[in-house]
């Protein structure tokens, strides 16, 4: 404290306590779909090429909008149909922002999600591929992104089905579960749905419908409902905008069989399409039913990535009880909020979560790592039932 010696009111600057967690943005969406080099001859909507230069394929690009596409990418054309309507259908259901890389051929896919490792923003990743994808194809490119999302922990994949699907596979048996849908994954970084969607064909005379994959559609329908309710809201029961019809019609008893083994069915309710179904892979007999949801799988995404990102200040700080107060309060302040806007159960905040940063989580064979640790549960279920993870940063050296 500064001293004083006349008479007088004197306004000192004291630091906060409190250094205020930030949640994370959840709806940024990346896309990686097939789009051939374009010529003005492709281009009908658009002939002549006009104010367009086509991005360079495998780099990603960020999309803030439709005419933000059509300038890197082209308008609807043969040559990049189906990642135009991914991204449109996105855009057109709630979608704000998202990143782009074009490839040319579906053995690229891969390498084009590997681009997105370094773009932290992504919350939701999707590879809208055209029909004439063959199944093992599609299944490798599933994989991928699936295997993406469960290494860099900030992300869900949601997944489309293949156009085509012979009847005799929409009735699951033991047989064929493996045909046509991806493999469990037990933490539940994917969603899979079906069937594809039709929509307007602005290609062809009025009236033509395309089908598309919903996976465009169904990551703007993501973001729509993390504006409108918040990321803990399963993205189900609302409509498609934009989708006119469905590729096969799906009827109660056929989603009965579907749902268990984590497809989630896109229906038509009296002329209304609607997603109908919130299940991630983890909901398939095998995975883990701790993440059976795709809404818990998101929002503990989305807190743990907010605490990670808003704790790298304890970097900087001795690794002492003083510094375990601070992250203890902290995370305790975000996680209140978490709790008051409806995203965990519990009528108080003790059954809610919990933080414990102490001696207990902090030995001092972790201190002397130069580490400090942090276990926070959450009831994300129901009360008093938590998904418990652990946290941990690099801190100073202990005093």
């Amino acid at each position: 404290m500064a001293d004083y010696f006349a008479p007088g009111v004197y306004v000192e600057e004291v630091p906060s306590a409190v250094k205020p967690i930030a949640g994370v943005g959840t709806s940024t969406a990346g896309f990686v779909g097939i789009a051939q080099d374009i010529v003005a001859a492709d281009m009908p909507l658009n002939p002549g090429g006009g104010n367009y230069t086509q991005a360079t394929a495998g780099v990603a690009q960020p999309i803030n909008g439709w005419e933000e596409f059509r300038k890197k990418f082209g308008d609807f054309c043969s040559a990049n149909q189906y990642l135009a309507h991914a991204v449109y259908g996105f855009f057109n259901n709630g979608g704000t922002r998202c990143w782009v890389i074009r490839v040319t051929s579906v053995d690229d896919v891969s390498a084009g999600v590997d681009k997105f490792n370094e773009i932290d923003e992504i919350a939701i990743v999707a590879a809208p591929l055209p029909p004439d994808t063959d199944q093992a194809a599609l299944n490798a490119v599933h994989a991928k992104l699936v295997s993406h999302c469960q290494l860099l922990e900030d992300r869900v994949a949601i997944l489309d089905c293949a156009r085509d699907i012979a009847n005799d596979n929409l009735v699951i048996s033991t047989d064929n579960t493996g045909i046509w849908r991806p493999s469990a994954n037990p933490k539940g970084y994917g969603a899979f749905y079906f069937p594809w969607i039709e929509v307007s064909d602005p290609l062809a005379s009025a009236g033509t419908r395309i089908a598309v994959p919903p996976s465009g559609h169904m990551a703007g329908i993501y973001a729509r409902s993390d504006a409108q309710r918040g990321v803990h809201k399963a993205p189900a029961n609302e409509v498609v905008m934009g989708a006119l019809g469905l590729k096969y019609r799906v009827s109660k008893p056929l989603q009965a069989s579907l749902n268990p083994v984590a497809i989630n069915c896109i229906r038509e309710f009296n002329g209304t399409i609607k997603v109908w179904g919130a299940r991630t892979l983890a909901s398939d007999p095998s995975g883990d039913p701790e993440w059976k949801y795709i809404n818990v799988r998101r929002l503990i995404n989305y807190i743990r990535e907010s605490i990670d990102e808003g704790t790298q200040w304890v970097v900087f700080e001795p690794n002492d009880m003083a510094l375990w107060a601070k992250i203890n309060r902290n995370v305790t302040a975000f996680l209140t909020n978490v709790w008051r806007a409806g995203a965990l159960f519990g009528s108080t905040p003790q059954q809610a979560f919990y933080v414990k940063c102490d001696s207990e989580t902090n030995p001092q064979e972790v201190r002397d790592l130069g580490q400090v640790v942090t276990e926070i549960g959450v009831a994300v279920v129901k009360p008093a039932e938590f998904v418990i993870f652990r946290i941990s940063q690099w801190a100073g050296p202990s005093k």
